[in-house]
């Protein structure tokens, strides 16, 4: 199946997670991380989960799923232990749903993915098979280590002092791509954030 790629901003939705296993939590923990308002739906909860719930972080339905629990959802997970439940799940969500398992019968997946800060990257077979996504998750983790984080949020900053000093957008935009240089990238993996940092300072010192 030929899926579209999308980042959604999932910032104050409401998302309802079905079941309270450890994939269930694996899942509100995701959506709780994009902001989204989590509700889960299940008579038991993880020990993770319970404390969530404590914490007042996410809503909790003590008890099996009922239609009429997904009202105003934005996103919805399918995590049960019943096949049927979380087909009947998958039938009577108005709107984004994905089911564990049987990811066919909702309307999106959920791809494997590498988080470095404001580096977002993700792999996906199309469920095809998630061995496979997972071991290509894995090499990108080592190919793109925490060091990215740390040089991405320091070039936040980076770009808006170029903006305002460099006046030459052909020569900003230059700037811009020698900061994505492979040479850069190389000097990130091998010796680290502060020798490209520094590159960087000799970069933009030399106007």
């Amino acid at each position: 199946m030929n899926y579209y790629p999308v980042y959604l901003n999932l910032r104050g939705k409401k998302a309802v997670v079905a079941g309270g296993g450890n994939v269930a939590e694996r899942k509100a923990l995701a959506l709780l991380k994009a902001g989204a308002a989590v509700a889960v739906v299940s008579p038991e909860l993880t020990e993770r989960l319970g404390y969530l719930k404590k914490k007042g972080k996410i809503t909790h339905i003590r008890r099996q799923y009922k239609k009429g629990d997904l009202r105003n959802a934005f996103i919805v997970v399918a995590c049960t232990s019943s096949e049927k439940t979380n087909t009947e799940i998958a039938r009577n969500a108005k709107c984004l749903v994905n089911v564990v398992g049987t990811p066919s019968e909702g309307n999106f997946i959920v791809p494997s993915t590498v988080k470095r800060g404001h580096l977002t990257i993700a792999v996906s077979t199309g469920g095809v098979s998630p061995a496979v996504s997972k071991a290509i998750r894995k090499e990108l983790e080592k190919l793109y280590g925490r060091e990215f984080a740390h040089y991405l949020r320091a070039l936040v900053q980076m770009r808006r002092k170029a903006i305002k000093k460099i006046k030459d957008i052909k020569k900003r935009r230059k700037k811009f791509k020698d900061l994505a240089s492979e040479e850069m990238f190389n000097i990130l993996r091998s010796k680290g954030f502060k020798a490209a940092s520094e590159k960087v300072r000799q970069l933009f010192d030399r106007g």
